[in-house]
């Protein structure tokens, strides 16, 4: 119900509020690692939707990956490909291949384009059908989705996140820990850096994993992907070159997760 370039735009200009109040990291190797993770992964995700004639899904995408002064443990993606770091999550992911757990999982929410799904569902929530043409019309810089964008995007002073729902938080985690096979990071990394995240946050109740699955049923399905992720995964190096040897990602929430009962 919302085009890219009205998703885009809303997001590019929330991002830019954010960024312009948010305290970059001093730390210059942290930052280093942060972009250099990110840009390997969105490098390989490119790659493969290039090869399998998806790439048009995120030509428009600006990737940007910084590491923000905050000790929350916490990380959070917006629309084209705008992702944020903070740096209380660094002393959990503890290395590369864990923080590139997370990135994957970010990249994905952007790449399956969850904001603009739940964008949609928003609008048919507060605005109905006789309002929908009025919201729609435009470039997308209306007042009512602005609000809209504001609700999904969840971008305030006491805090970034993205609201997605646990199914798309599912898929996310089953996409991710692909993408971070396909850029050359071990995939079994997963289950204990999850194991470590619920311990960091009192199993999830707050911060990051607040709208995530439950801390057992996340581990229980990565461990069932991970068969599947290892295939992508090539010992350290990008397994995305030779277009012959993939496989299609299904990324349809119904076949790939379980909703909360």
């Amino acid at each position: 119900m919302v085009s890219d370039e009205q998703v885009l735009s809303l997001s590019n200009q929330q991002y830019q509020e954010y960024m312009q109040t948010a305290k970059p990291s001093t730390n210059a190797a942290n930052t280093a690692m942060v972009k250099r993770v990110g840009q390997n992964l969105a490098n390989a995700v490119v790659t493969y939707l290039n090869a399998n004639g998806l790439g048009s899904e995120v030509s428009q995408y600006k990737w940007e990956f910084n590491l923000v002064q905050d000790q929350s443990v916490n990380a959070f993606c917006m629309p084209g490909g705008k992702i944020v770091v903070y740096e209380g999550l660094l002393p959990v992911t503890q290395d590369e291949t864990s923080l590139a757990i997370v990135l994957g999982h970010e990249i994905a929410h952007a790449v399956a384009k969850h904001s603009a799904e739940q964008m949609s569902t928003a609008i048919k929530q507060q605005y109905g059908a006789q309002a929908l043409s009025v919201l729609m019309a435009g470039a997308g810089a209306s007042s009512g989705l602005q609000s809209v964008a504001g609700t999904v995007f969840g971008l305030g002073a006491k805090g970034a996140s993205a609201k997605y729902s646990r199914d798309h938080e599912s898929e996310a985690d089953y996409m991710g820990i692909i993408f971070a096979a396909m850029a050359g990071y071990n995939p079994d990394a997963a289950v204990a850096f999850w194991q470590r995240m619920s311990q960091a946050t009192g199993g999830g109740s707050t911060s990051w994993l607040s709208t995530h699955p439950s801390d057992a049923t996340r581990i229980k399905q990565i461990q069932g992907w991970l068969p599947e992720a290892r295939k992508y995964y090539k010992g350290g190096k990008s397994s995305v070159g030779n277009s012959k040897n993939m496989k299609t990602i299904h990324i349809s929430s119904k076949n790939n997760t379980k909703k909360k009962k």
